[in-house]
Parts: C-alpha cells; structure tokens; sequence
C-alpha cells in the first residue's frame, strides 16, 4: 500500500522471515560463524539460541542460501510440538522419503539407507531443528540416537538446534549429558544495541530501493530503538505501521512523536478492556455489619454508582477517541481514491495517483 507512495520496490519490514534482508549485525554475524564452523566439522550439534524475534529463522535461510547444493542435503523442521515417534516420521519426511503407514523400525532403516546413499554420492545430510524449545527430553535424546547413523570415518548426519533460551534448560538437564558431549558449538543471539537497530532499519529501507524518503531524525530512531529493544521482529512491526500512518498522512518525515504515536496505538490494541460497568474488585464496599445502618448502605451504593458512571464515561473516551483515529484513517483513504477516479487516464499529478 505504502511502497509506491515512497517509491520503494517492496515491503521492507514484512514479518515473514527473508534471507534477502538479512542484516550482519556484530551477533548475527557470529551466530552465521558458529554455524559455518559446525558445517566445516561435518559431525555433532551446533546449538543458537535467542529470544523471540532475535532472527534466528532468518539466520538459517541465509545459510541455507550459502550451502553448496552439490555438497550438503539439508532439511529443515519448524513443527516440534511433537513427540519422539512423530519427530521420526517429520525428518524422515523432511528429507523427502516416504514415511506414511511405516513403523518405527521401517522407518530409521529408510534413513539410515538414505543417509548411507547421500555419503555415497559424497554428499553430507544437514538436520535443522527449529523451535527446539518445544522439544521434550525424550524428543531430543530421540535427535541424538540419530547422531549414531555413521560409518567406519565420518558422522552421516549432523544437526543444527535452534530455540528460544529456555531450551538451555532441557539442554543442561540432567539425562542430557550424552546430548551435550556432542555440541560442538553453542552461542546465543542476543538483540542489536542502538546504532546497529539504526544501521537495521536503513539497511532493510535500502535494500528496496530507499532513498531517504521519509526520513527519520534521531529522535525517531531512539523512540525506534526504545519500543523493540534490539529485536528485529518488533522493529519490523512497529516500522510497518509507522510507513502505513505516513501513506495515509501524507507525511516525509517522521520524528519521536510519530513513532511514540504509533507506539501508543500498538499498546492499545493489545489492551485487555475492562468490561463496561462492571466495577474492579477495590471499588467494591468493604463488609457493612448490622450497626452500620441504612445510610451507610446506600452511600456505599451510591459510591457504586459513581465509580461506574465514571469507568463508563473513561471507557466512551477511549472509544471515542479510537474512533476518530479511524474516520481519520478513512477519510484519507477516500480522499487518495477519489484523487485515481479523477485523474484522467495516462495523466500523472500525484506519486500517489499510481497507487494500485
């Protein structure tokens, strides 16, 4: 919707993991070594780590963009809310053989012979795991009885592990201890400090096309980097909305408030309301005994009354106020459209009159 109103060739901060985007940040470029490292090895477990939205799906795409298709057979697996049977069955299906009907036997023989072949051809196989946070115990010991898959020389199947932090837990609990004599690497990925979030939010606007419009002074990337922490999914969230309000405003430039606006709808959004005329539990009269009398009980009441009607008009404004937002919003988008419908065709008067 925006992207031709500042001339950009695409979306530069949608959600969906793209390694076309991918931004060496000082972690993200270690966290890329740790894994090439793993692969020179061509044996064990290479385990990254990092919280939600840190990249690491992305780091992995990259990767994989990098692997030599002539060397390396690699399969990735996204779905682990599953268990050791289940997770059987999604790598043998992973790397493409069949697996529907088969018991569990059938199925490492399967692996194990095309394991065998993929070695013959004098290739590698490459398991990744992600969301390995969801992974039980015994999942995981299941992964490792894996690693066993080897001949007289060489490992036939080296996996890479990828979670949130909390998989460390299951990585350092006590019946890991075999799992954690093959991990060969482990780093965990923490956010981008403030310059690198700035050098992040440019290098994603460049990569389509950007050409300093809008801008952003440095006060809109403080409130940038204050809002998402570092974390690269929160910035392209916030990022997305902040060009969407500038397409329907019109606007070239953003500075603090724009983005502590935008911030401010977010919020709001994820709000739970609290249900109209329903009063919270410390607006409730304390315990009225026999000797407290018919006056006390009904100022009790009225006191009720009062804080209701006052959470009920708080509750008016806020929606009130929601709504007027969202005319705005539509208002904008009538007046962008009724701008198309007047153009004559081939004309040009506005760079949003090519809007499709």
């Amino acid at each position: 919707m925006y992207e031709s109103f500042y001339g950009l060739s695409a979306k530069p901060f949608q959600l969906r993991p793209d390694p076309h985007f991918f931004f060496g940040s000082k972690g993200h470029k270690r966290a890329m070594a740790y894994l090439e490292y793993g692969l020179s090895q061509g044996e064990g477990f290479i385990v990254i780590t990092g919280e939600v939205g840190a990249g690491k799906t992305t780091l992995v795409r990259n990767l994989f963009n990098r692997l030599p298709s002539d060397q390396i057979v690699a399969a990735h697996i996204v779905n682990t809310h599953l268990d050791p049977d289940d997770t059987l069955r999604m790598v043998v299906s992973a790397f493409g053989l069949p697996y529907e009907g088969a018991s569990k036997t059938d199925l490492l023989t399967r692996l194990e012979k095309f394991l065998c072949d993929v070695d013959h051809q004098g290739k590698r196989a490459l398991l990744v795991i992600d969301e390995a946070q969801n992974l039980s115990a015994r999942t995981v010991e299941e992964l490792r009885m894996l690693s066993n898959f080897q001949t007289d020389d060489k490992s036939l199947l080296q996996t890479f592990l990828l979670g949130q932090p909390e998989f460390r837990t299951t990585l350092h609990s006590p019946g890991m201890q075999q799992l954690r004599q093959r991990v060969i690497a482990s780093y965990h990925l923490g956010p981008m400090d403030a310059q690198e979030t700035r050098a992040y939010v440019e290098h994603r606007l460049a990569t389509v096309g950007w050409k300093s419009d809008p801008a952003f002074d440095d006060g809109a990337h403080d409130a940038i980097y204050a809002y998402s922490g570092g974390i690269p999914r929160k910035v392209n969230t916030l990022m997305d909305r902040v060009l969407l309000m500038g397409f329907l405003e019109e606007m070239h430039a953003f500075g603090e408030q724009d983005i502590n606006t935008v911030v401010k709808d977010i919020s709001e959004e994820f709000q739970v309301p609290d249900p109209v005329g329903t009063p919270a539990p410390d607006t409730l009269p304390g315990h009225l005994s026999d000797d407290d009398g018919d006056a006390d009980y009904k100022t009790g009441l009225r006191t009720i009354d009062q804080r209701i009607g006052e959470r009920r008009v708080s509750s008016v404004e806020v929606l009130d106020e929601r709504m007027m937002r969202l005319e705005k919003s539509i208002v904008s988008v009538l007046s962008i459209l009724k701008k198309i419908v007047a153009t004559p065709h081939g004309a040009v008067t506005h760079p949003m009159d090519n809007q499709e």
